[in-house]
């Protein structure tokens, strides 16, 4: 990235995002706030790559999470006094319509094709007429005429098993915390869902039903639910772009989220870049979307 692109312009010369650093302009962690990043193929073997207060220091990217945790650790210790920890999970590539499906996920015909609900494989296949979604797919195979090992839902059941050792274990990751309470979940993805038209006018669904999957997963049934939008989207975009928007727009409107879900329209902040293309390398994108996304769910905590 270039100098302008970088976090370190961003504060030191812009003077943006102040509370990143001390007053002589060093990388500062931030109070009572800890930072826990994990990182799996599916349901390969986790990976470690933060566990610390929450620092940018020697940190070679970022995602939103600094904006988040600066928003959303000012208003708990400000109403609470409570330590806070942002554990983060994520990978790039991945659909919620396929890899991140939710258990449970049903089959569904869009045109001539069957696609997969939970542990199914591959992603979709020809419908015989007769028998609808009950038809059963062939086999998944690669070019090595070897199967694919990989089904849906199989990151969404990695992620979630990740988050649950690290709470299970959790003096590892946070030191003398002896419990905890989900507050909140954040969610910032739909680029690979654009791929594929069945995909994208099934995201609204996915969407509720990831909702719902995490949320009792965690046994945080009522726990705030914030997303962003792609950058790249705008408002009256057509095609997939323009589906997946439209349900990430709209599911705060959904039975049983109204008041408890929020998303953050991200198109103002992406500076002209998109997700598949990390938005340029430039930080505010990640800074901006992360702070508006922090004060969604503040609102929503107040709520």
């Amino acid at each position: 990235v270039t100098k302008k692109e970088s976090l370190e312009y961003a504060v030191k010369t812009a003077k943006k995002y102040p509370y990143l650093v001390d007053a002589a302009g060093n990388w500062v962690a931030m109070p009572d706030v800890r930072y826990v990043r994990v990182m799996c193929s599916g349901i390969g073997p986790m990976k470690l790559f933060n566990n610390g207060p929450m620092t940018v220091a020697k940190c070679r990217t970022i995602g939103p999470e600094f904006g988040i945790a600066h928003e959303v650790g000012d208003y708990i210790a400000n109403n609470s006094n409570a330590p806070v920890m942002i554990l983060k999970s994520c990978i790039g590539n991945r659909g919620l319509a396929w890899d991140l499906l939710p258990p449970g996920s049903q089959r569904y015909l869009v045109g001539d094709q069957v696609y997969a609900g939970y542990k199914d494989r591959p992603p979709h296949w020809k419908v015989d007429p007769a028998k609808g979604v009950a038809t059963e797919p062939p086999p998944w195979l690669g070019k090595n005429g070897k199967p694919i090992d990989w089904y849906a839902g199989e990151q969404y059941d990695g992620d979630i098993r990740d988050a649950k050792t690290v709470l299970a274990d959790l003096h590892k990751y946070y030191p003398g915390a002896k419990g905890y309470q989900v507050a909140g979940f954040f969610f910032w993805q739909g680029e690979k869902d654009c791929e594929d038209a069945g995909w994208a006018s099934h995201y609204e669904q996915n969407l509720a039903a990831f909702i719902k999957s995490v949320r009792k997963e965690f046994n945080a049934p009522k726990a705030p639910f914030v997303l962003a939008t792609l950058g790249e989207a705008s408002k009256g975009i057509g095609g997939n772009e323009g589906k997946v928007l439209e349900a990430q727009l709209a599911i705060d409107k959904d039975p049983g989220f109204q008041g408890n879900v929020g998303t953050v329209y991200s198109h103002p902040m992406a500076q002209g870049g998109s997700g598949n293309g990390h938005y340029g390398g430039k930080a505010e994108v990640y800074m901006d979307v992360g702070q508006a996304m922090g004060q969604e769910m503040v609102k929503l905590l107040g709520k």
